[in-house]
């Protein structure tokens, strides 16, 4: 006969016993204002001590962000000349314009949208200006991987890789070493415009994928190709160096 369930621990209508009492006691939770991010903190910092005249403050920011502007610019104007000059009337248009900064972008964002409405103007002005949403000249249409690595049609697992990339298993100080960069470097800049730009943005400025759309104003499909052609190039340079360090 099966055993009777004490009164009290049958749930009404049913014949299993009730679930225990929870065991966590509820507590009142206050609601505080948000705290400041990181980025946003760092960004008042900064602002603040360039709107105090912090020379210093303003000399690393101009190095660690010239290198990206330059190539950023040479997208939009004829040559490196042009680019410098522009980007020289960018930080101009910086200090000048440091209490018409709000905060509702990245100081870093803000900085590029100067940039690129200054490289856009120089660059009619050249008649030379390219826009940007002209993203796929046939010199970049082409595959980013050659297709010799792959399987052709007609064979077992056609499309999968035939030659597929070796691992990296260089020590760390390898992969950073100054050759490295220097490989790194060269290949970024040989990069075509549009592709340079956004690798840069995303890759060395570590903007995200909507502050690079808004700023280039393309739309994220095509972020996302020049973004991986570029890298797929740049990857390309990397395992050539590799596999020239193994032999």
């Amino acid at each position: 006969m099966p055993q009777a369930i004490p009164a009290g621990e049958v749930d009404a209508g049913r014949l299993w016993p009730a679930p225990a009492p929870p065991r966590f006691q509820l507590v009142e939770v206050r609601q505080s204002a948000p705290a400041r991010s990181a980025p946003a903190a760092e960004d008042a910092r900064l602002v603040q001590a360039l709107r105090d005249g912090d020379e210093r403050t303003f000399a690393e920011l101009v190095e660690r962000l010239t290198p990206a502007m330059l190539a950023v610019a040479a997208g939009y104007v004829p040559g490196r000349t042009v680019a410098e000059d522009v980007v020289q009337e960018t930080w101009l248009a910086v200090l000048t314009g440091l209490d018409r900064f709000e905060g509702r972008s990245s100081l870093r964002t803000w900085v590029f949208s100067i940039l690129l409405n200054l490289a856009r103007s120089r660059g009619a002005r050249e008649r030379r200006s390219i826009p940007f949403s002209s993203a796929f000249p046939e010199d970049e249409t082409g595959p980013t991987v050659d297709p010799g690595r792959f399987r052709p049609q007609g064979e077992e697992w056609p499309g999968h890789w035939a030659t597929p990339p070796r691992p990296w298993d260089l020590p760390e100080s390898a992969l950073l070493s100054h050759e490295v960069r220097t490989r790194l470097r060269t290949a970024l800049d040989a990069l075509p415009p549009r592709q340079r730009t956004v690798v840069h943005l995303r890759d060395v400025q570590g903007l995200d994928a909507d502050e690079v759309c808004a700023l280039l104003d393309i739309e994220p499909g095509n972020q996302r190709v020049l973004l991986h052609r570029g890298r797929a190039k740049l990857r390309q340079v990397l395992e050539d160096y590799m596999n020239e360090a193994r032999a």
